[in-house]
């Protein structure tokens, strides 16, 4: 058994916490344990990355390139004690683990109103902020010679420094299940991943909506298909689009995407046939549909009153991305919408989809109308009289999520248990077929259907 030097995290670590506690454990292990700056954020803030052990094969582990998703720097924290305390993991695998603490510090700062509790989901989408499509650093919409923000930039050049044999992306699910995205298959991750979940109580999600067309390595495992030009709504719903998880490919690296869930929803880990499949789209699709008009109508009340500058500015890009997919997708999720030319039908659905569906729908509203309360708040007036409104769908949208869906919180302690456990596990697996693996250029290569989404 390992145990860690530090007291182990109870709640999600700030940004200065995650400093802290990285300074503190290398100033207790500095042979073994070192810290560097690699880069500085938009604001400023420094983007400091952790190196554990001197072996020749690096590992790189990308926690908080999600600002909401702040279950990764506790898994980073985690891991390298972890490491530490197993000369195995390092010394024995040749290998060196490089833990980015905080891909986006700037975002996570703006989640801070939540991330220290209490944990629910009124007061999660209530302080939520992710940015716009255009703002997010691990996206890659100009390619990589594009790349203009400086957390995009700083984790290229980390990427092409290390060359890693395997990177882990850390990501975290609000509401729903966990599962693991791969760019190459590592055989027996998906009885790893089951029996982690099952050992901690975690939900599998067997068919996450932006998954829906990409080819399933195992249960809870899915393979990304290779990058393409798509358009907004595509590059939102996850799709395959040019990102950071493709760039070092050049080098050999496998990618694994590791998404653990905060508030866990049963439902996504049932395999089974849905008996009346059309009339849960239906509504899944009728009420995206009616929940879209409402905060449209609501933004439109809205912007004659807000304040121009950077701060509404910030706010309103990710609202206006969602508005803008959110009516594409409910028609593409309707069955009395007939598929257009060029678009692909839905592939048999469980009722695991199903589950995936609803849950994405209402999340998609639900971050619409956090960030238009957080708009109304920061403008210190409201003569628009929206903000009883917004309460009121929050209240009522979330507790759809907690009794509708049945989501039940899920200890931020066994939240990180897992996603480290999986890592391990990836990093054990990436190991063994390292020597043997294709690189992006070659035959066989990630073959497979590759439709994001519902479009070619």
């Amino acid at each position: 058994m390992w145990r860690c030097a530090l007291p182990p995290l109870l709640r999600y670590p700030s940004v200065d916490e995650l400093g802290a506690r990285a300074h503190a454990l290398v100033a207790r292990r500095p042979r073994e344990a070192r810290l560097r700056r690699v880069g500085t954020s938009r604001a400023g803030t420094p983007l400091w990355l952790l190196s554990v052990g001197h072996g020749s094969r690096q590992t790189l582990v990308v926690a908080g390139p999600h600002a909401n998703e702040p279950v990764g720097g506790a898994t980073v924290l985690r891991l390298a004690e972890r490491v530490l305390a197993d000369p195995r993991l390092h010394e024995g695998a040749d290998a060196t683990w490089n833990l980015l603490l905080c891909l986006d510090p700037d975002g996570l700062r703006r989640n801070e109103g939540w991330v220290h509790g209490p944990y629910t989901l009124g007061g999660y989408f209530r302080h939520f902020f992710r940015p716009g499509f255009l703002e997010q650093p691990e996206w890659l919409p100009d390619g990589a010679a594009g790349a203009t923000l400086p957390e995009t930039r700083a984790l290229l050049d980390l990427q092409d420094e290390l060359r890693p044999f395997l990177q882990c992306s850390l990501h975290g699910v609000d509401v729903g299940g966990g599962f693991v995205e791969l760019t190459h298959d590592l055989p027996g991750l998906a009885r790893r991943v089951a029996h982690t979940a099952a050992r901690l109580g975690i939900p599998r999600e067997l068919g996450p909506y932006d998954t829906l067309y990409w080819p399933e390595l195992g249960p809870a495992v899915y393979r990304i298909p290779m990058p393409r030009r798509g358009d907004l709504a595509a590059a939102i719903t996850e799709a395959a689009v040019e990102s950071t998880w493709f760039h070092p490919h050049r080098h050999g690296t496998v990618t694994a995407v590791v998404e653990a869930p905060m508030w866990g929803v049963a439902a996504v880990e049932d395999g089974a046939p849905h008996a009346d499949e059309e009339t849960v789209l239906r509504m899944v699709s009728h009420t995206l549909r009616h929940d879209t008009r409402v905060l449209e109508r609501l933004l439109e009340r809205l912007r004659p009153h807000l304040p121009a500058g950077p701060e509404t500015a910030r706010l309103l890009a990710p609202v206006d991305d969602y508005l803008l997919v959110c009516p594409g997708l409910a028609d593409a999720w309707d069955p009395d919408v007939e598929v257009p030319v060029g678009v692909h039908p839905f592939p048999p659905l469980s009722t695991a989809h199903l589950a995936a569906l609803r849950i994405a729908g209402r999340r998609l509203a639900l971050r619409t109308a956090g960030l238009l309360h957080q708009l109304v708040r920061g403008a210190g007036r409201d003569p628009a009289g929206a903000l009883p409104e917004l309460d009121r769908l929050l209240d009522e949208w979330c507790e759809d999520y907690r009794d509708g869906c049945g989501a039940r919180w899920i200890p931020v302690a066994r939240q990180v248990e897992y996603q480290s456990r999986v890592v391990l596990a990836a990093f054990e697996l990436a190991g063994r077929y390292a020597p043997a693996r294709s690189r992006s250029g070659e035959s066989g290569w990630n073959a497979g259907a590759a439709v994001p989404m519902h479009r070619e």
